[in-house]
């Protein structure tokens, strides 16, 4: 399992993200080449920030306002892989709800709707893409502190849309001095969000593969002005006794989305899925969408859980630990209507012995359909039998 780690300590930015996953070992010339196909050619070259070695982006873009739809446009129409571009749209998606909620529907981005914005967007995204991670951790967002010239004039640091972006992420901040001034801004917030959101599901810790340092604009001398990404190589754990446990709350979905989302996470191979009804904001009803799983298939679950129900977040409790009883698969056989039917049970052991004894439901249900019975008294019988035979050689 390969991890990403991002410390923003001294805050973020996009072209600081861009910066670290190259330096981490992106394919530099995709990142160039994707970045190129929507502004022009970047400049991408190693400086000193504060003794620490890092990797600067220049877009070298002119400041140009655009709408939603224009900024997709630009995307979808980059030299990228598929799946960079579909992240990339997400980022700009996020950045447009942040903006939304302090300044309402407008027709127009503001200092994130240029040119630059878009270009590091889609390198970020390319350069993530390439890496191949299974989940994203962002540590504590430093977001500065003072105000900030703005499209909408003075404005406190860190910016509303920023502080709108990582709000709906829930990703923790720590606030700074006025001569901070803006650490973090509505891109870097953006892109961190919709990293760790979309790969989610992992602690920190296991060996270190690669570590990279993203540059900001300003060259202090006594703090680094970078962005740190580290990637962690985790051991696949292959007990049964740890587990993720994944959440979600929904109340925009039917039934029948309800039911094929729960059908295709556990042919994804979650462990347990459950839907149980709640109330949530403003009085609706909804429900929370549980998901049981091995720690290695969380963040591949996480996806598909978004993708089957909208749902712009996932929650991941690491490392739950459970009781798992030692289960095994038993046949027994019993007389019904003139005919001799086999029927699988499931035994639970525990102490060396038995506990729990239940027949198999879709072998149930085909023998019940044939007799003309209840399904339940089938299984009664067949565990009723099971009792007699497994029971006496267990005792």
């Amino acid at each position: 399992m390969r991890v990403l780690v991002f410390e923003p300590f001294r805050g973020a930015a996009g072209d600081m993200v861009c910066g670290a996953l190259v330096q981490l070992g992106a394919d530099r010339a995709a990142v160039s080449r994707a970045m190129t196909s929507v502004v022009g050619e970047p400049g991408i070259h190693d400086v000193v920030r504060a003794g620490i070695r890092a990797v600067k982006v220049d877009t070298r873009a002119t400041v140009v306002q655009r709408s939603l739809p224009e900024v997709i446009s630009h995307v979808r129409n980059a030299d990228a892989l598929p799946e960079a571009i579909t992240l990339a749209c997400r980022v700009f998606e996020r950045m447009a709800r942040g903006e939304a909620a302090i300044h309402g529907e407008t027709s127009h981005f503001h200092e994130v709707g240029a040119d630059d914005a878009i270009a590091e967007v889609i390198g970020a995204c390319t350069a993530l893409t390439g890496l191949a991670v299974d989940a994203v951790i962002v540590g504590t967002v430093a977001v500065g502190g003072g105000t900030i010239r703005s499209s909408h004039g003075i404005l406190p640091v860190p910016a509303p849309a920023t502080l709108a972006i990582l709000e709906e992420a829930g990703l923790p901040i720590q606030y700074g001095t006025p001569d901070d001034g803006e650490l973090c801004t509505p891109t870097g917030a953006a892109l961190l969000s919709e990293f760790a959101s979309f790969f989610p599901g992992a602690h920190a810790g296991g060996k270190v593969i690669a570590t990279g340092y993203g540059a900001g604009d300003r060259n202090t001398p006594d703090t680094p002005n970078v962005l740190r990404a580290t990637l962690i190589e985790k051991l696949e754990h292959t007990g049964d006794d740890e587990i993720f446990v994944l959440e979600t709350n929904v109340d925009d979905v039917t039934g029948e989305v309800l039911a094929t989302c729960i059908e295709r996470m556990m042919a994804q191979g979650a462990r347990d899925v459950c839907a149980i009804p709640c109330t949530m904001k403003k009085g609706r009803p909804g429900f929370l969408i549980r998901v049981v799983c091995l720690p290695g298939d969380s963040a591949r679950l996480s996806r598909v859980l978004a993708n089957e129900t909208g749902t712009l977040g996932v929650r991941c409790l690491p490392y739950v630990h459970r009781f798992v009883a030692l289960r095994e698969m038993r046949n027994v056989t019993i007389t019904l209507c003139g005919k001799t039917w086999e029927i699988p049970v499931k035994c639970g052991f525990m102490d060396s012995g038995i506990f729990s004894i239940k027949a198999e439901s879709v072998r149930v249900q085909e023998v019940a359909k044939d007799c003309g019975l209840p399904a339940r008294e089938v299984a009664r019988l067949a565990e009723e039998e099971a009792w007699k035979i497994l029971g006496r050689k267990n005792s």
